[in-house]
């Protein structure tokens, strides 16, 4: 009982892991409940068991195992970090339960193993069970086969990846262990179950016993296809939705489940791929050319043998498919013609798609073999053809199989029709389109007409099986010309094809999914709906209605109810006229008399004007037209009303192209007329608008170049230039124009040349430089005609279209139309391209010539590749036919010499210019390695491999090159090179395509590695491209195939995919369509409404030759009618509600909604407001923002794209600015982005109303007090300066006054950098006004306002003296003359090295510029002059500076100066400034005047007139006081200046504030900002100054001096002491420590006495600052310094020195300081520095340190230290706490105590012996080690001095007896001095050189020692400011003036003061002053009596 009362109180998880297994067995048991009360899956107490859940399951005992294996199965189903578990626990199941004899056991291991399973670990689990297999132990493999059949069982293949497990399979059926082979065997019948006979080929090699029982188990399963039963916690809606299924017992889908999931496995994906290369007999390709048939046979059945593997390994099998090839094709022996074809076939059967790059190589071949007629033979070539296809698509292969479609042997043409009737099997209607089945059909349809009947019958069955697969509707259009027998033999050969897989095809089915805006096809049935009635009333109404039938077609369509009809008889025409028109028009129609037809037509034309649309049969108005005279008519009047009427026709009615048939031959008669031309053009352009301008075009041209008339053949080229211009180029037939403009250029009437000169144009704005290739052959003259009109377009962009096709093709078929835009609207540079003149090459590239390449001598193959390179150069344009060349050039990628390589890429370059678009065949036999070149070791290489791809993805596109797995396959290769060029590749490619093939899948696992890469610059380009495969695969797919990585790496992975998802580019938008793209479809969908064209003509297509019905006009309008009613009444209705709406706010005020948006674009959730021009989606996002917080009326307006409306929607927020101002504010990010966006359009009244809207806002916000957010800034001001470099000058005005307002609301620091960025631009008017804008800046800001720095600013700005622009040059010259103003010569500096004549000018324009200032008469008060006013000279910018004293004075930033400047005009500055300074503080001097009296005898004499510069030092006291906090930030801003005189003027200024404690409060709330400034400029000294040899050394230790002694007052108040942070206190102590250890120092003069100083301050910081900031400073300081080992070795040991000190003052302020924040920073650096890591350094002293400073802590505060926890996040993970409770629990040990204090005693005395030992701290040591002996009385040192020098020794005895003499009063003169001079390197004070024992002379050092001894006694230097001189007196570059400076200084300083307070501060500034002993020491007129005059004289005022 006693060892459970041990344990039944422990917390479960102690139980859990207690020795005792009774403790365990219990702890499991409460474990079980507890995971079963825990509700939160993400409890934080399931952290707790994450280590001991493996402990659960491989528990040694028995009994309690069974109870830990439940314990963690219900851990694995509960918790949420179970997962992280699964590879331990299941190993451990593996290992230690599955060998248990216990079934619970196994049983409890399975269900672990199935559940983690559940919980998305399947591979984890999977992997480890097969690992399970290859134990020893047959248990363990016996039960990990079983855990591996039931997790399929209820899985399903799709969760268990079957390929391990089959290839596993084979080895357990040989297993000796019956069981073994039992269980296998179940398995392999699951297995079977799942993928049928997918599993037969990877077990055809196991016994025939075996396999046999199989079989026989095998037959006996259900042929039901299994379904999954248990679900994945991400598939539960799978779940739900099965159980419903079953629920309703819905049996209906089993087949298709069934099909899917043997589709699901490959077989071809269980094998192991088998390499075959290294296996192929050596001499093969010397047996393979070999004379004797034989031997080619023999080496082509090893081959076979080879081949017949079904996976065969990836490889270079160029060669052999190379030889095979030849076999094939040249051989004699028809049996190894055969023989080598069924090797090709087995080749591209086990490669697969591997092969693709072999197949355009090898199929021209195998076709041109089909001549053959013997049937083994052409047996073995299909199944080789056949097998090919299946690695490559159709389109590769499809110029191949067209070629041999016209041969002339009939054999070759009907094998190629029964390929493709085979491939068309295997094709869906998405692998063929239209584009592909187009040319295939044209050559079938030949073939039809065949005289050999089994050409035709192949050709049936070809086109039968395409319609079967794509569908009728597909196929009818091309072929319409076939007759009714032929096409009833097609649909025959249809009804017999059988898909492979059961598909069903496409059949008649296609027509009924999409009837919407698509005429059925003829063959289809007509509609159910009444169609049989109406056409027999229709016919029968017709017969009685025209005796003379006339021919009438109709389609109804039920959707649109729309009518199709044609007449070719006058009845019909007039019938349907009579209607519509006035019976008087009609008769007069004819008349005789010109001007009753002229009535007639002025009757016709207000008819067509006010008749409806729908209503308007245009075909039979037209008609009426061409009535007798119709186009013959020879009155111009009646002949312009007709032209006229026929435009209003075409623009207002249903206008088809049968209409249009029937006019356009009078419109283009009547073109060239001089009286009618204009309105027959008119006419054309309303009939392009109706039936679009590629058809009118190409009919207009047509019929006038079979006319002669010269007039109408010149102005239809004029016309049809203009109108290209107005419609665009999209759908033009520009092989149709190419042979007619040919004609007109070889005219002998020049206005037809000029014209058709000027239409090739217009043609070449759109088609670009091919377009003269055309033209080559004309005569030179002609040509150069060309050429100028070409020139002339040059630089030009083709404009917009401004009219658009309405019906974009509906009169015709759709099929058609979506044809006519792939083939002609497409694109215009692939047509162009098609239409080159090709030439085949093939022959040229001769076995000679392919020798040559593959030769083993390198000059050899050289010339060989200049043959080549010549071949292609005189060809010019070739086909993609080039023989065995690829081949030969892939191997010379691959060629040692790297020269080769390079002019191989060359030729392949040369190759895609001179190939187009047929490059795409050779993609993967060439373009493949290609990107392998792109992994070579040399840049050249690199760069022209680059090169290569980007010219052949020009003409190929994409597609090709991502389809397959030659792209992933490079990727995988572990070339840094090689990944860092192809993923920059893709990162730049991939955002450009639309859609992309599947197989981009592929490269995603080598992706992902490439992200772990151990190349920086890999990794790098892997995370630029990870957005770009996003976008295309999508974040689900890619983070699932994140799921295959380790855990480490997934998790990384996954972090990025996030990052990346939040930076993902949107696709690019869909391509217009032609006809003008959205503009068309609006256009087209706007006069339309509702309705759709009611009458079209069945023949306007050439599909519908049938007759469908014959209707009545009278049906055919009254069928039309009604659909219009409603469809006018809508629009009014939106309009009105449109107006309702902009009566209410037009900004709604949401609150933090800005600071949302500001807060996702730094989280990147959306894009940064950065762009060179705007994208469409910075478009879409800034709409759906503006959506929640603008009026809908206005965001529409904002986003019109016609730009009155903009005009519109500015005018009315300008006209509610005011009202709602608050409003506007909320949404100023959005208003200010998208004026940027108007900024990019061009224009001009859009940008002044933008303008004159930002100049009211932004004099709005001033009013306001609003100040611009970065982010608002970042997002606007960039684009503003854009404009201000605009040609306008009005506009450029604007930008200016825009830029002046920006600096009220937004920093003008923060406009610099933005101004500077604009200098860079190309614009060099943008250049000029951002240089006349910094130079304004400056004027008006200071130097101050330069950022980053003065230099690096003045450096780029001194960098445009040089520009080529003169206003550029005379801007930057004023710039840096503005700078020059503000800082005289140190300008020079600032800008660094010039040229010669750069700066020869600035030095000019300096001079010129520095006269002009000071010869000017008067300057104009800042009030007084205009801002940003323009001088018109060069010089005159400076006339805008702002009137101020030198800049470096802190009155600078005080206004009340300018009227004493303007009072003296020709007095020089300097001393005007400082003489008005000085009289106005003698005017207000009266109650001192003998403060004057004190005259400083000899200090004074030498010195006459003060240097000017040092009357700047010191501005009046007065002032400062009454300065605000923007003076203050100004002055602390110079501190940090490059400038050393700028910097201690500075601090000179902060000096005389904080010396004076009734002004030192107002540096409250400024100390981080001063002291960041101090520690800025010490870097600055350290990295530059002391580097600079140019700079005196005096002046660096000034500026020392002065810092220190800023430091110092500032540190001896605690109050402002406190202020300071750890962050800056932590930069702070870095400074100061590394200027401690600056050797550079220690070798200036006076460089021990700074270091001495710089000590001091540090002891000050420590003391003074806030304890808690101090510590957390020092800890982290300590932290990097460790990390970090570039520093030098002793600043870590200084920094430990500094908290040891730290350390000693805890037992004073333990209470004051925060220990959770120490506690937290100690964690931290136990993290990066844990124990074991601590103790590798080479010193132990951090260990140490740290230690101490916890066990301080620990004793200090005791147990109560662990609740100061609370900042640290896993406290149980931290070290910390550990240590912590350590200490704390062996603190109570009371025995510890004495030794604790005898420790500390040593330790104490230890630190204060190292301190005595130092030169610079060795009186602060003995004055500690005093405080030491006094505080222990006890303590003997003589153990410690025992092994020191007896030299140390007696100078600590005399040291301490000094300290104690001083101490009690009694100390004398003598000894002082005596011990002065005996420790001499240990004082403070340099200038004591020597003892009075040395026999030297005297030196006035001495009576300073004396005075300053004589005012301790009396109390006068309590104070640590009495310590030290005045900082102000080290700041004179002379001795004597410094002095003099100093009294004057102080006389004018202390005027409130009390008059003994003010002779305290001046004795104490002379006798501490080091510059002041220094220059009494070197004067020989020192007189001792004087100075004891001096003395006493001081002491009579003191009392």
């Amino acid at each position: 009982m006693g060892d459970e009362s041990e344990w039944i109180k422990l917390p479960i998880d102690q139980k859990c892991e207690h020795k005792l297994w009774k403790a365990r067995l219990n702890g499991y048991e409460e474990a079980v409940k507890l995971f079963q009360r825990i509700e939160d899956e993400k409890s934080p107490e399931w952290g707790k068991y994450l280590g001991l859940i493996k402990k659960f399951v491989t528990d040694s005992n028995a009994i309690a195992q069974l109870k830990g294996l439940e314990a963690a199965l219900s851990f694995v189903g509960n918790a949420h970090v179970a997962g992280k578990t699964a590879g331990e626990v299941v190993s451990g199941v593996v290992t230690k339960v599955f060998n248990q004899p216990k079934a619970r056991a196994k049983e409890l291991g399975t269900e672990i193993c199935l559940m983690y399973m559940e919980i998305e670990k399947a591979e984890v689990v999977q992997d480890e069970l097969l690992k399970g297999l290859d134990n020893k132990n047959p248990k363990i493999v016996v039960a990990c086969l079983e855990a591996l059949r039931k997790a399929l069982s209820e899985f399903g293949s799709k969760i268990v990846t079957l390929k391990p497990v089959v290839k596993a399979l084979p080895k357990q059926f040989e297993s000796r262990e019956k069981a073994v082979r039992d269980e296998a065997k179940q398995l392999a019948v699951e297995i079977y179950r799942w993928i049928r006979d997918a599993l037969r080929p990877p077990l055809q090699n196991i016994n025939s016993v075996q396999l046999k029982e199989l079989e026989e188990e095998w037959v006996k399963l259900p042929s039901s296809a299994p379904k999954q039963s248990r679900f994945l916690r991400s598939q539960q809606d799978l779940k739900a939705k099965f159980q419903q299924q079953s629920a309703q017992g819905g049996g209906e889908s089993d087949g298709d489940d069934e099909a899917e999931t043997v589709a699901a496995v490959d077989p071809y994906e269980l094998l192991e791929a088998v390499e075959i290369l290294a296996k192929m007999p050596k001499d093969f390709y010397d047996k393979i050319e070999a004379k004797k048939w034989q031997e080619r046979k023999e080496a082509l059945e090893a081959i076979e043998t080879l081949t017949k593997n079904p996976k065969l390994e990836n490889g270079d099998y160029g060669d052999l498919v190379r030889a095979l090839k030849k076999v094939v094709g040249k051989d004699a022996n028809v049996m190894l013609v055969a023989l080598a074809a069924k090797c090709l076939a087995a080749l591209a059967s086990g490669l697969r798609k591997k092969f693709g790059t072999y197949a355009g190589q090898v199929a021209p071949t195998i076709l041109e073999k089909f001549k053959e007629k013997k049937p083994q033979v052409v047996q073995a070539l299909q199944e080789a053809i056949d097998a090919i296809f299946l690695t490559t698509t159709l389109q590769n292969l499809s110029e191949d199989v067209l070629s041999v479609m016209d041969n002339k042997n009939p054999s070759i043409k009907q094998q190629a029709s029964l390929f493709l009737a085979r491939s068309f099997r295997h094709c869906t209607q998405a692998t063929l389109p239209k584009s592909i089945l187009k040319p295939f059909c044209a050559a079938l349809l030949k073939q039809v007409n065949d005289s050999a009947p089994e050409v035709r019958d192949a050709a049936f069955e070809a086109l039968g099986t395409a319609m079967k697969v794509v569908g009728e509707k597909a196929v009818n259009p091309f072929l319409a010309d076939l007759d009714k027998l032929k096409l009833d033999k097609i649909k025959e050969s249809a009804d017999k094809v059988e898909l492979p897989g059961g598909k069903k095809g496409s059949g008649g089915g296609a027509g009924d999914k999409k009837p919407a805006a698509k005429a059925p096809a003829p063959a289809e049935a007509p509609p159910k709906s009444s169609g049989p009635p109406k056409k027999s009333q229709a016919a029968a109404s017709s017969k009685k209605s025209f005796p003379g039938q006339f021919l009438s077609s109709c389609i109804l369509t039920n959707k649109s109810s729309c009518v199709f009809f044609f007449f070719d008889q006058p009845e019909a025409s007039e019938e349907l006229a009579s209607r519509v028109l006035p019976a008087s028009c009609l008769q007069q129609l004819d008349s005789s008399n010109w001007k009753e037809r002229l009535a007639s037509m002025e009757e016709f034309q207000r008819a067509v004007e006010t008749m409806d649309k729908v209503e308007m049969p245009c075909q039979a108005l037209v008609r009426m037209l061409a009535k007798k005279p119709g186009w013959k008519e020879t009155n111009f009047q009646v002949m312009q009303m007709k032209l006229r009427v026929v435009t209003l026709i075409a623009q207002r009615g249903q206008f088809s192209k049968t209409s249009a048939s029937v006019v356009l031959d009078g419109l283009v008669d009547k073109v060239g007329d001089v009286k009618c031309g204009g309105n027959a053009k008119e006419g054309l352009t309303a009939i392009g608008e109706a039936c679009s301008l590629p058809w009118t075009a190409e009919q207009v041209v047509s019929m006038v170049f079979a006319q002669k008339n010269p007039k109408n053949q010149a102005e239809s080229l004029n016309w049809l230039a203009n109108a290209m211009k107005e419609f665009g180029f999209a759908g033009i037939n520009v092989k149709g124009f190419i042979n007619n403009v040919k004609t007109a250029l070889g005219a002998t009437n020049p206005a037809i040349r000029t014209a058709a000169i000027a239409l090739l144009g217009v043609m070449h704005l759109y088609m670009g430089a091919p377009l003269r290739i055309f033209f080559e052959d004309e005569k030179p003259a002609l040509l150069a005609q060309i050429d100028a009109e070409i020139e002339k377009m040059k630089g030009q962009s083709p404009p917009a279209p401004v009219r658009f096709t309405r019906k974009a093709g509906a009169d015709e078929d759709g099929d058609e139309g979506e044809e006519q835009d792939e083939d002609g609207g497409g694109g215009a540079g692939h047509d162009i391209m098609d239409l080159l003149p090709r030439t085949d090459i093939s022959e040229k590239i001769t076995c000679d010539l392919v020798s040559k390449i593959d030769d083993k001598n390198w000059k050899i193959r050289k010339e060989g590749l200049d043959e080549v390179a010549a071949v292609i150069s005189e060809a010019k344009f070739i086909t993609s036919n080039i023989g065995d060349l690829s081949l030969s050039l892939k191997g010379r990628l691959g060629d040692s010499n790297k020269m080769l390589v390079q002019q191989t890429l060359t030729i392949l370059q040369q190759l895609a210019i001179a190939m187009g678009p047929g490059l795409k065949h050779h993609v993967k036999s060439l373009g493949i390695p290609v990107i392998t070149v792109m992994g070579d070791i040399k840049p050249n290489l690199r760069m022209a491999a680059l090169t290569t791809v980007q010219a052949w993805v020009e003409q190929t596109g994409m597609k090709d090159w991502l389809e397959g797995e030659d792209l992933s396959e490079e990727l995988k290769k572990e070339n840094p090179f090689l990944r860092q060029e192809v993923l920059s590749w893709l990162a730049e490619k991939l955002p450009t395509l639309r859609t992309v093939p599947v197989d981009l899948m592929l490269c995603v696992p080598p992706l992902y590695a490439c992200l772990e890469d151990r190349n920086g610059d890999v990794r790098k380009k892997a995370q630029d491209a990870l957005p770009t495969f996003m976008m295309h695969l999508g974040f689900e797919k890619m983070s699932k195939a994140a799921g295959k990585l380790k855990p480490a790496s997934k998790d990384q992975v996954l972090a990025m995919l996030e990052k990346a998802r939040a930076v993902m580019p949107a696709k690019p938008a869909a391509p217009a369509k032609a006809g003008g793209g959205k503009g068309s479809a609006e256009t087209s969908r706007a006069p339309s409404g509702s309705s759709v064209s009611c009458f079209y003509s069945a023949t306007d297509t050439h599909k519908h030759t049938s007759v469908f019905s014959l209707v009545t006009p009278l049906i055919l309008v009254s069928l039309c009618l009604p659909s219009q009613g409603a469809a006018g009444k809508k629009p009014p209705a939106k309009g009105a509600k449109d107006e309702e709406d902009k009566t209410g706010p037009i900004f709604v005020l949401i609150p933090n909604a800005k600071e949302q948006r500001i807060k996702e674009e730094k989280q990147l959730k959306i894009l940064k407001w950065n762009f060179m021009t705007p994208r469409d989606e910075y478009l879409e996002q800034l709409k759906t923002q503006m959506s929640t917080c603008f009026a809908k009326w206005l965001q529409d307006e904002l986003f019109h794209f016609d730009f009155q409306r903009h005009v519109k929607a500015i005018g009315v927020m300008i006209e509610r600015l005011e009202s709602e101002s608050d409003a506007t504010i909320s949404c100023l990010d959005l208003i200010l982005k998208w004026f940027t966006l108007r900024f990019f359009d061009t224009n001009t009244t859009v940008l002044m109303k933008v303008l004159e809207y930002l100049k009211l806002l932004f004099t709005m916000l001033n009013r306001e007090n609003y100040h611009l957010t970065e982010y608002e800034a970042n997002s606007f001001v960039p684009y503003l300066i854009l404009k201000v470099g605009e040609s306008k000058d009005v506009v450029r005005k604007d930008v200016r006054a825009i830029l002046t307002m920006l600096c009220k609301v937004h920093p003008a620091s923060k406009v610099f950098p933005f101004l500077m960025e604009g200098t860079k631009s190309k614009n060099s008017k943008q250049r000029a006004e951002c240089l006349e804008e910094l130079g304004c800046l400056i004027e008006g800001y200071g130097m101050n306002v330069c950022q980053p720095t003065p230099a690096k600013s003045l450096k780029e700005i001194a960098i445009h003296i040089g520009d080529r622009d003169t206003s550029v040059r005379n801007a930057a010259l004023n710039t840096v003359v503005a700078v020059y103003n503000a800082c005289g010569d140190q300008v020079y500096k600032l800008i660094g090295n010039l040229s010669e004549k750069d700066m020869s000018m600035l030095e000019e324009r300096i001079k010129r510029s520095a006269k002009k200032t000071a010869a000017a008469p008067s300057k104009p008060s800042a009030t007084e002059r205009p801002q940003r006013e323009h001088p018109p000279n060069p010089n005159g910018t400076f006339l805008r500076k702002p009137a101020q004293e030198d800049p470096n004075k802190l009155n600078q930033q005080q206004q009340h100066h300018h009227h004493s400047e303007s009072s003296h005009p020709s007095i020089p500055k300097e001393f005007q400034l400082d003489l008005d300074m000085i009289e106005m503080d003698q005017s207000r001097v009266c109650e001192m005047p003998d403060l004057v009296q004190h005259k400083l005898d000899e200090l004074l004499e030498p010195i006459m007139i003060p240097e000017p510069k040092m009357h700047s030092v010191s501005p009046h006291f007065d002032d400062l006081h009454n300065s605000t906090s923007s003076t203050i930030n100004y002055v602390i801003s110079q501190v940090a200046s490059g400038d050393i005189n700028t910097s201690i003027q500075a601090l000179a200024q902060i000096d005389e504030v904080l010396r004076q404690e009734d002004k030192a409060e107002v540096m409250s709330g400024h100390i981080d900002q001063f002291l960041i400034a101090t520690f800025m400029q010490l870097r600055l000294i350290y990295s530059t100054h002391m580097a600079d040899d140019r700079l005196d050394k005096k002046d660096i230790i000034k500026l020392y001096s002065c810092i220190i002694g800023n430091m110092l007052s500032l540190f001896s108040m605690e109050s402002l002491a406190r202020e300071a942070s750890m962050g800056v206190l932590k930069d702070l102590m870095h400074g100061v420590i590394t200027l401690m250890l600056d050797s550079r120092v220690e070798d200036i003069e006076d460089g021990q006495q700074l270091i001495r100083s710089v000590n001091l301050l540090v002891i000050r910081v420590l003391e003074k600052s806030d304890q808690t900031n101090m510590i957390s400073a020092l800890l982290v300081l300590l932290q990097d310094s460790l990390v970090t080992t570039a520093g030098p070795p002793t600043f870590s040991e200084l920094v430990m020195k500094c908290l040891w000190r730290m350390i000693r003052f805890l037992p004073e302020t333990i209470d004051t300081i925060n220990l959770d924040r120490i506690l937290l920073d100690v964690h931290n650096f136990m993290k990066v520095f844990p124990k074991e890591k601590l103790k590798q350094l080479k010193s132990d002293v951090p260990h140490r340190t740290l230690k101490t400073l916890l066990h301080t802590l620990c004793k200090l505060t005791g147990p109560k230290i662990l609740d100061h926890l609370s900042m640290i996040e896993n406290r149980s993970e931290s070290e910390l706490e550990a240590h912590l409770r350590r200490v704390v629990k062996h603190s109570g040990n009371l025995s510890g105590l004495k030794s604790d204090r005898g420790t500390e005693k040593t330790g104490l005395y230890t630190v204060r012996s190292d301190k005595i030992g130092s030169k610079e701290n060795t009186k602060e040591g003995l004055t500690e080690l005093y405080e030491f002996k006094q505080k222990y009385s006890d303590a003997d040192l003589e153990p410690f001095l025992k092994y020191t020098s007896q030299f140390f020794q007696s100078y600590v005895e005399r040291g301490l007896r000094m300290i104690e003499s001083e101490r009690e009063g009694k100390a004398r003169i003598q000894t002082s001095t005596g011990t002065t001079g005996r420790r001499h390197r240990h004082c403070r004070h340099e200038q004591e050189v020597g003892s009075v024992s040395n026999n030297e002379e005297l030196k006035p050092a001495v009576y300073y020692e004396r005075l300053k001894i004589l005012r301790q006694r009396q109390g006068l230097e309590n104070t640590s400011r009495q310590q030290r001189p005045a900082i102000s007196s080290l700041l004179s570059s002379k001795p004597p003036v410094a002095s003099s400076t100093d009294m004057l200084h102080s006389k004018l300083s202390q005027l409130k003061e009390s008059r003994e307070m003010y002779q305290q501060e001046h004795n104490n500034a002379h006798s501490h002053s080091p510059t002041h002993g220094h220059t009494r020491s070197a004067s020989p007129a020192a007189n001792l009596d004087d100075l004891k005059k001096r003395l006493e004289r001081i002491k009579s005022n003191r009392q």
